[in-house]
């Protein structure tokens, strides 16, 4: 395979980075297996050592490739919530891209809803009631806003977890940590009573709903729950 170095660099690595990601991914690696040196990539596919060494610097930073020195490149097979981990803080940069991510959210809480009322135990139901009443009791003093956000962040882990899906869960997790700084207004250090009383009730609606195993309640009520994540999150100063 020839890459010609007539073409601008920048697309000779993404085409080099592209040809060997398939390539990886097309054969039955394990991981850990060893691939190429760098050397031998910049050979097969007639390029430069630099455009190689960038093509595979683009697919150790997505963790497909791992670079030892003087044995060459191994095979690797990454974790998609440490890529995402990794990524996030790029991502969110801009209030455009930020939204999108509030928009993905939104989609994934609403979208598992269904699937955590079908494997939900009864014992997770119980342990997300006592959450519930939790938030219930910390929800209008100032000064426990921090034990009111972490046992938010707990209860909608909780439910993500009752999914059965280990990735949905870890993927949740991420990006509520992101939001928690990011739409204040959701946060503030006293919340208004009638906002307070709304969230407390959806609470134990969710609660009730999963419980009755009731999905279209339950996701009504998720959509309420999260509709702030719709609307764009201030500029940053």
């Amino acid at each position: 395979m020839t890459l010609t170095n007539k073409a601008p660099t920048n697309s000779l690595t993404l085409d080099l980075s592209e040809r060997i990601r398939h390539r990886i991914q097309s054969a039955e690696f394990t991981d850990g297996d060893f691939f190429l040196t760098e050397a031998e990539l910049a050979e097969e596919y007639n390029v430069s050592r630099r455009i190689a060494r960038e093509a595979v610097n683009r697919l150790c930073a997505l963790g497909l490739l791992e670079g030892r020195k003087r044995k060459g490149l191994l095979v690797r097979h990454p974790d998609p919530v440490e890529v995402w981990a990794n990524c996030l803080p790029s991502l969110a940069r801009s209030p455009e891209k930020l939204a999108d991510l509030a928009h993905f959210r939104y989609a994934l809480e609403v979208g598992a809803i269904e699937l955590a009322i079908k494997n939900a135990s009864e014992e997770q139901i119980t342990q997300l009631a006592a959450l519930a009443e939790e938030f219930k009791q910390t929800a209008r003093t100032p000064e426990d806003r921090p034990q009111r956000i972490e046992i938010e962040r707990q209860f909608h882990g909780l439910i993500l977890q009752m999914s059965g899906s280990s990735l949905i869960a870890d993927m949740q997790k991420l990006l509520a940590t992101l939001f928690e700084n990011s739409y204040p207004a959701r946060e503030s250090p006293v919340l208004e009573d009638d906002v307070n009383d709304r969230i407390i009730w959806q609470h134990f609606e969710l609660v009730s709903a999963i419980q009755d195993r009731d999905v279209e309640r339950a996701r009504s009520v998720m959509r309420s729950h999260l509709k702030y994540l719709l609307i764009s999150p201030p500029e940053s100063n």
